[in-house]
């Protein structure tokens, strides 16, 4: 079963997410566990399933979508993780020897369905999309290893890495963390409802149209690679959000450079996990 927070009745809540409906948590279950992340801390989500299924369905209509964490501690994304095969600005990009990191704050990131806001200024000019796979974190994580790093991931869900390519190009954390321009969700996929969660796929649509697609295989440091980094740097916490960085296929990287724009309806499509779409 997904997993994920959203507003029903005018309240915020958590629970569980199907196809079609939703269901959430009670009220009572609610007041003693006060988040999702919370669940995912004290490692009760079986008794989070039980109690979510006892009550009404809700359809997706129903309900206002939220980002599945809502109050992480970290959201850390990933660069220049996968093969770049086109020069960018006339020079050609080699594969990094070292794993990039930079830092997502939760205020640039809308739910699933949310309205990504375009920049004031010059900065509307390069702002652009990043369809990525996104980890998130289910127990604490300090100097874990890469062969058992893999016990310490929740799920999944998609992520739109928004980026202001001006900005980043003499700030990354300016170009990175403009107010609602990006997002994740709609849920997360826990992994063990995954049959094979080294063989998750990418796909990012603009307007109906394909222009990002790549296999988590296709990435330079894996997701173990990543975890075990990061937590060899500052501990991990359970709800904390690792995007896994964005293939070919960004508005930066057309030519001419094709960057988002009012009226833009963008998908991102993790497989066998569920789709993010949002609006421009």
């Amino acid at each position: 079963m997904n997993i994920g927070s959203f507003i029903a009745s005018e309240k915020e809540t958590y629970g569980i997410f199907f196809d079609n409906y939703a269901q959430s948590v009670t009220d009572d279950f609610k007041n003693k566990y006060n988040s999702l992340r919370e669940v995912v801390e004290k490692k009760i989500l079986p008794l989070m399933y039980e109690n979510a299924l006892k009550t009404s369905k809700l359809k997706h209509s129903q309900i206002k979508f939220l980002p599945p964490i809502i109050n992480p501690t970290k959201i850390i994304c990933i660069g220049m993780n996968y093969r770049k095969p086109y020069p960018i600005d006339g020079q050609s990009m080699s594969n990094p020897k070292n794993i990039i990191l930079f830092g997502k704050n939760s205020e640039a990131m809308l739910a699933h369905l949310g309205s990504l806001e375009i920049p004031f200024g010059d900065a509307a000019d390069t702002f652009d999309y990043e369809g990525e796979i996104a980890i998130v974190i289910g127990a604490t994580a300090r100097n874990v290893s890469v062969s058992n790093a893999h016990n310490f991931i929740l799920g999944f869900s998609a992520f739109n890495d928004g980026s202001v390519r001006d900005w980043q190009s003499h700030s990354i954390h300016a170009g990175k963390n403009f107010s609602g321009s990006g997002s994740w969700g709609p849920w997360i996929t826990p992994v063990e409802d995954l049959i094979d969660p080294s063989d998750l796929e990418l796909t990012v649509c603009l307007n109906g149209k394909v222009v990002q697609n790549a296999s988590i295989k296709d990435m330079i440091f894996s997701v173990q690679e990543q975890i075990s980094y990061i937590s060899s740097i500052m501990t991990l916490n359970p709800g904390d959000v690792i995007a896994t960085g964005s293939p070919d296929g960004t508005g930066a990287s057309f030519s001419p450079k094709r960057f988002l724009r009012t009226g833009d309806e963008l998908e991102i499509h993790v497989s066998n996990v569920g789709s993010l779409k949002n609006f421009i």
